[in-house]
C-alpha cells in the first residue's frame, strides 16, 4: 500500500515545476475533484511566496464550496493514560515513571462528560492509552455507554467518536454495536524505518497491523474512519503523499476514503526528550502548506486541528481548509475536573470553549456542534456522494445554525449571544431559497426551547 519509491520519485521529478504548471494545477483543483499524486508532490515542493498565496486561496475556495463557512467543534475526553507501548515521543509511554497513571472509573467518566456538557459541548472524541485495565475492551465499551447516558439540563452528548488502539476484525464488529461516529487512528509515521525506531516495544511496534486497522474497521461495518500522521517524526512531504496512498487504497477497496484527516505536530511531552527536539520539526509556513495541500488533494474530507496549536495558528488555519477544531480541551484523564494532572502533550491553546467560539464568530465563521449526518445515516459512501460535489453544505450550514443557536441560548454570555445571533442572521442570506424558510422556522423553535433539530 505504501510505496516509498513512488513517493521519493514524485518528489524528485516535481522539484522544478514552473509557475504555469502550478497555476494549472490550482485551476484544476477548483473543479473539486482532487488532483493527481504527481500534482500533489509539485505543490508540496512549493517555496515561491506568491504561488503559496495562490495555493492558500485555492484551499479556502474549496473548503467554502464543499462545507460552507462553518467550523465543527468537539472536545477530547481521555479516559485512561495507561499504556503498554513504548513510543519515544509520547508522555503515556510505558517506561515513563514521571507520569501519574489513571484510568477513570465509570462514575468519573460520567463526571467528565457532565463537565463538558456544562461547557456546551455535544460531540466528544473519546481517547484512551493503549491498555484497558483488567476489563479489557469491555472498559472501552462501558465508557462509551457512560458518555451517552449523561444529561445536563437540555444538553447531552450526541455523538462519540473514538481514538483507541487498532482492533481485530471481530473486535471492530463489537465496537460498532456501541453507536460510535468516526473511528480515529493515526499511523504516526508512514515511513517504515522511522516507525520502528519510534515504536520500540508493545503491540504498537507492529507497523502492518496498525496500517491495516482502517481496512479492518471498514470491513467490520464501521461507517467512517479518521486518519493522520504525527508531523515531525519524518519528512512532512513523504507523510502527506503516504497518506494519499493510504486513502487511495481505502477508496479502491471500499469505495470511500477517510471521513477526517488530522494534522498534529509534535509538542513537548512529559518524560520524552525526543518531543523537545523533533527529528523533522515542521515550521509554521510548512504547516500551513500541509493543510492547504491536503484540502486541495482530498477536498471532501474534514481536516481536524487540535489545541496543540496556538490561537493565532488556529485562526490562520481557518483560512486554509480546516473544518473541525477542538475547544476548551484537556489531554489527561480527569482533566476537566482536575486541571493539575499530567497531560499527554503541551497544549498551545488554553482558552475556554466560550473564548474559542467568540474568536470564531469574530472571524465570520459559524461554530457548529452538528451531528445530523451521523444520526440520519448520511455516513460512509452516502456522505461522500454529497461531499464530493459540494452538496453537503446545504445540510451543514442550517444544522450549524441550529446547534450554534442552542449554544447561544443555553450557555453563552450576553455579549456572545448578541453577536452570535447577529452572525446567524447574516448567514441566512447564504442559504438557498428552498432551505431558508424552514431554517428560519426551526431557529424560532430553538429560541422557544426546542432542541436537537437537524436536516
Amino acid at each position: 500500500m505504501i510505496n516509498e519509491n513512488e513517493i521519493f520519485d514524485n518528489l524528485s521529478k516535481t522539484q522544478k515545476a514552473d509557475k504555469q504548471q502550478i497555476l494549472d494545477i490550482l485551476t484544476q483543483a477548483r473543479e473539486l475533484k482532487g488532483i493527481s499524486f504527481e500534482q500533489t508532490a509539485a505543490l508540496l515542493n512549493l517555496t515561491d511566496k506568491d504561488l503559496l498565496e495562490e495555493l492558500y486561496k485555492t484551499a479556502k475556495y474549496i473548503k467554502t464550496e464543499i462545507y460552507g463557512n462553518r467550523l465543527v467543534l468537539f472536545a477530547p475526553l481521555y479516559i485512561s493514560n495507561v499504556c503498554f507501548n513504548e513510543c519515544l515521543y509520547c508522555a503515556f509511554r510505558a517506561s515513563n515513571k514521571d507520569l501519574h497513571r489513571k484510568a477513570l472509573n465509570q462514575d468519573e467518566v460520567k463526571n467528565e462528560t457532565s463537565a463538558l456538557l456544562k461547557q456546551g459541548h455535544k460531540r466528544i472524541l473519546m481517547v484512551a492509552g493503549e491498555s484497558y485495565t483488567g476489563a479489557g475492551l469491555k472498559y472501552v465499551f462501558d465508557s462509551i455507554d457512560s458518555i451517552y447516558s449523561v444529561r445536563e439540563g437540555k444538553n447531552n452528548i450526541r455523538r462519540v467518536n473514538v481514538n483507541i488502539a487498532p482492533l481485530t476484525l471481530e473486535e471492530f464488529k463489537e465496537l460498532k454495536k456501541h453507536n460510535i461516529g468516526t473511528f480515529q487512528l493515526f499511523q504516526e509515521t508512514y515511513h517504515k524505518d522511522t516507525y520502528h525506531k519510534m515504536h520500540v516495544a508493545g503491540k504498537k511496534a507492529d507497523y502492518e497491523f496498525r496500517l491495516m486497522g482502517m481496512h479492518r474497521a471498514l470491513e467490520a461495518g464501521l461507517n467512517d474512519v479518521g486518519i493522520g500522521a504525527l508531523l515531525g517524526l519524518y519528512d512532512y512531504k513523504f507523510e502527506v503523499l503516504a497518506m494519499l496512498q493510504h486513502i487511495k487504497d481505502l477508496e479502491d477497496k471500499f469505495g470511500i476514503g477517510p471521513h477526517t484527516i488530522s494534522v498534529p505536530r509534535i509538542e513537548p511531552a512529559c518524560g520524552s526528550p525526543l518531543s523537545e527536539h523533533p527529528p523533522y520539526a515542521v515550521n509554521d509556513e510548512d504547516f500551513k502548506k500541509i493543510i492547504a495541500v491536503l484540502r486541495i488533494a482530498v477536498p471532501y474530507t474534514g481536516i481536524i486541528l487540535s489545541t496543540r496549536e496556538n490561537a493565532q495558528m488556529r485562526r490562520d488555519a481557518f483560512e486554509l481548509g480546516i473544518s473541525q477544531i477542538s475547544g476548551g480541551s484537556k489531554t489527561n484523564p480527569g482533566g476537566y475536573e482536575d486541571d493539575n494532572a499530567d497531560e499527554q502533550f503541551t497544549r498551545g491553546d488554553h482558552r475556554s470553549l466560550e473564548a474559542v467560539i467568540s474568536d470564531i464568530v469574530d472571524h465570520g465563521y459559524i461554530p457548529s456542534f452538528c451531528t445530523g449526518c451521523y444520526r440520519l445515516g448520511r455516513v460512509g459512501k452516502d456522505f461522500m456522494d454529497l461531499a464530493k460535489p459540494g452538496l453537503i453544505k446545504a445540510h451543514c450550514l442550517p444544522n450549524a445554525m441550529f446547534t450554534f443557536a442552542e449554544y447561544l441560548y443555553d450557555f453563552a454570555s450576553p455579549e456572545l449571544k448578541a453577536k452570535g445571533l447577529a452572525l446567524i442572521d447574516k448567514m441566512m442570506k447564504d442559504l438557498p431559497p428552498s432551505r431558508a424558510a424552514q431554517t428560519k422556522a426551526n431557529l424560532e423553535k430553538v429560541a422557544q426551547g426546542e432542541r436537537d433539530i437537524y436536516f
